[in-house]
């Protein structure tokens, strides 16, 4: 892996991460026209290298949503213990530990459900501009129903869920999806992004560790190209939190629209250069 390479990668993913545009396909769209105008994949590391490196560059992004929302990750976890020693289970700390708990549960569900279909879809970047126009065109439509007064609850929670399972499909985006599931549903802007990003703790965690440590081959770290990781690592987490820290600054401010536009702008503009280039070949 060369240097340039992996903090191209990193800043991709830090940067697209928590933005509602979809952080795989941009990384697909890189790959692939990387790969178009070079002749080479833009990866250019063996399988076991690519898996670890995208473990990286995803706990990147969990230490910046984690130190960004650290103070209120020491409420909640506190909130959550004395709700315990005391029983009163109507603390608000104590509803947001179960309701993280029961989305990352129904998440993880329908993303092992959806998991070898997905993986198939990231070889065809042209599907994956389908399901980024999809996300625009939800985004701009949540505007329509938004008016802020809602606050969780079970149904809420259990619907933000699947539309964060769903945005395991490349080209759906995470923040984007659940954030747009939460406005259809009538709440904040903020307090959605905060939900989201919250929620999203366990499962980057469950995803990026867990899970590929599975298929990962310790034995062959001692060859990776440590530098270009560490740099990679860096770049996703500096740009992933400063993402996070103005993304929630003007959201309150900001309408969606204006993702759901860049959305279908780039899906679109990225069919139309798929199909030319491929038709060429």
């Amino acid at each position: 892996m060369h240097t340039l390479q992996a903090i191209i990668t990193g800043s991709i993913q830090g940067l697209s991460e928590f933005l509602p545009i979809s952080s795989s396909a941009h990384i697909v769209f890189s790959n692939e026209l990387y790969n178009l105008f070079t002749n080479s994949d833009i990866s250019n590391i063996n399988l076991e290298e690519e898996i670890f490196f995208s473990i990286i560059i995803h706990l990147a992004t969990l230490l910046a949503v984690v130190l960004y929302f650290f103070k209120d990750l020491k409420e909640i976890i506190f909130g959550f213990i004395k709700s315990l020693k005391t029983k009163t289970y109507s603390d608000n700390n104590f509803k947001l530990v179960i309701y993280i708990a029961l989305s990352t549960i129904i998440t993880g569900i329908i993303g092992l459900l959806i998991k070898n279909p997905a993986e198939k879809l990231v070889e065809n970047p042209q599907i994956i501009c389908f399901f980024l126009f999809f996300t625009g065109l939800i985004l701009i439509f949540s505007e329509k129903f938004y008016n802020g007064n809602k606050e969780l609850s079970l149904k809420t929670v259990i619907l933000i869920a699947i539309a964060q399972g769903l945005a395991v499909l490349p080209g759906f985006s995470r923040s984007g999806l659940t954030i747009a599931t939460a406005l259809f549903l009538g709440m904040n802007r903020v307090k959605a992004a905060r939900f989201s990003f919250l929620m999203s703790i366990p499962v980057i965690f469950l995803a990026s560790l867990v899970y590929p440590i599975i298929e990962l081959d310790i034995s062959q770290i001692a060859n990776f190209n440590h530098k270009a990781i560490t740099l990679g690592f860096f770049a996703s987490f500096i740009v992933g939190y400063l993402c996070i820290k103005y993304f929630m600054k003007l959201l309150g401010q900001l309408s969606l629209k204006m993702f759901g536009g860049y959305c279908l702008g780039a899906s679109c503009l990225m069919y139309l250069l798929f199909q030319f280039f491929y038709h060429q070949q």
